[in-house]
């Protein structure tokens, strides 16, 4: 997954506004209690970022991948 792809997940998945602000400000445990803007700032990839992100706000499978219903998941590493 590119950065390009992950702010696409997030503003078709949590919303622009909203998305980017829990991107900002929502802290995620399996992301070594750091926000996921933190994370990717420290070099995780994205896909890592997506799927913690995720699963902390139980986002269900079927709806994570926005709104291309080919659109195929990334692997979690």
């Amino acid at each position: 997954m590119r950065y390009r792809e992950f702010w696409q997940l997030v503003d078709e998945v949590l919303g622009e506004a909203q998305g980017r602000e829990i991107v900002r400000t929502f802290v995620v445990g399996a992301l070594g209690h750091r926000t996921a803007q933190a994370a990717l700032d420290d070099g995780e990839e994205p896909r890592t970022v997506w799927h913690a992100l995720c699963d902390e706000l139980a986002i269900p499978e079927s709806r994570r991948w926005g709104l291309d219903p080919h659109r195929q998941a990334p692997p979690r590493r």
